[in-house]
């Protein structure tokens, strides 16, 4: 997943905000405080280049020993060039990679022998030398792109247990509320299909196959599944998109302390991004319920995929509103609306 360009808190200074222009980060970093420009930022001339320290040159009115009289003294030895036996290099030599240092020859401080060369006698190592210098390979700062687990807004993302915690403990609370607002019509629904489904059993037992005498379903049993699902429907839908659209937190979810935000700007989900996530998480499932248990198979898919997303952990429904589960600090107070300077995130 690709992150839009703009402005985000730097991850390595979060007291600071930098652009992010899809692959990297440009310019200067910002105060965080400071409202951003639009667009990205001017583009910094390039630094001017610093002179080589030219080679020291021999001491006037002296040549080294087997230095080339064509060379000028002020532009050093030439590339390889070594004293010869016996003589002392001209002030600031070091003998090139692979070459024995001359008997006598005091080596410069930092200095370390080349690869394959012994160093002079009463040579001392400078401090952490045979330690590898820097990050290792294929290190990543906390928090920049390409990091197995990114921070958004600076919180670490919802474990996939949490999610499925809270996820059953929404369904429970569902449960409860279809069984009394929707007891009425399941028990019709069981009364019409009752003795059709009572006598199919009976000739299970006994070993029956024939589908002949029957009882035939009766005639309402088909308004009262459709009267089900509509209300199962309504209530998934009346108990998930406000709660989700005012504070990104349902039942479950706050007991679980995680949150749905989104991707980049604003604290709170809203009406359309809520009901957005939802029709692919409940309402085409439950719409689809009774064609063959497709329904089923498509809610299966989307709980799953956060197991295979990688790195924000995103659900279908999530990456459809453009939304990722955060976990909540202990004692972070409740999202309010901020239109004016919604914070950045890290990507």
């Amino acid at each position: 997943m690709s992150v839009q360009p703009g402005w985000y808190v730097d991850p390595a200074d979060p007291e600071t905000r930098r652009y992010w222009d899809g692959e990297g980060w440009i310019g200067a970093p910002i105060p965080v405080d400071e409202t951003p420009p639009e667009g990205p930022p001017p583009v910094e001339p390039p630094p001017a280049p610093t002179p080589e320290p030219a080679a020291p040159a021999p001491v006037a009115g002296t040549t080294p020993p087997g230095w080339p009289t064509s060379a000028p003294p002020a532009a050093g030895p030439p590339p390889g060039w070594q004293p010869p036996p016996g003589t002392q290099p001209p002030p600031g030599w070091q003998p090139p990679p692979g070459a024995q240092p001359p008997s006598g020859w005091q080596p410069p401080p930092g200095w370390q022998p080349p690869p394959g060369a012994q160093p002079p006698p009463g040579w001392q190592p400078p401090p952490g030398y045979g330690q590898q210098a820097g990050p290792p390979p294929g290190w990543t700062p906390p928090g920049w792109p390409g990091q197995a687990s990114p921070r958004p807004h600076g919180l670490a993302l919802a474990g996939y247990g949490q999610r499925l915690a809270a996820r059953l403990i929404d369904f429970g609370i569902l449960l409860l509320l279809n069984a009394a607002v929707n007891g009425w019509f399941i028990w019709q629904l069981a009364q019409e299909m009752g003795p059709y489904w009572r006598e199919v059993f009976r000739r299970a037992e006994a070993g029956d196959t024939s589908a002949e005498g029957l009882p035939s379903i009766g005639e309402q049993a088909g308004g009262f599944q459709l009267a089900i699902v509509a209300i199962a429907f309504g209530l998934w839908l009346a108990y998930e998109v406000p709660a989700m659209a005012s504070g990104g937190q349902t039942v479950g979810k706050r007991l679980m302390r995680i949150r749905a935000v989104p991707l980049a700007g604003g604290q709170t989900l809203g009406f359309g991004r809520s009901l957005s996530r939802w029709n692919l998480l409940g309402g085409m499932p439950t719409l689809l319920c009774c064609c063959f248990g497709l329904g089923l198979l498509l809610y299966l898919i989307d709980a799953l995929s956060p197991l295979f997303d990688h790195p924000m952990r995103q659900a279908l429904h999530d990456k459809r509103a453009q939304t990722v589960v955060v976990q909540v600090p202990r004692g972070a107070a409740p999202a309010t609306p901020d239109r004016t300077n919604p914070p950045g995130d890290t990507p």
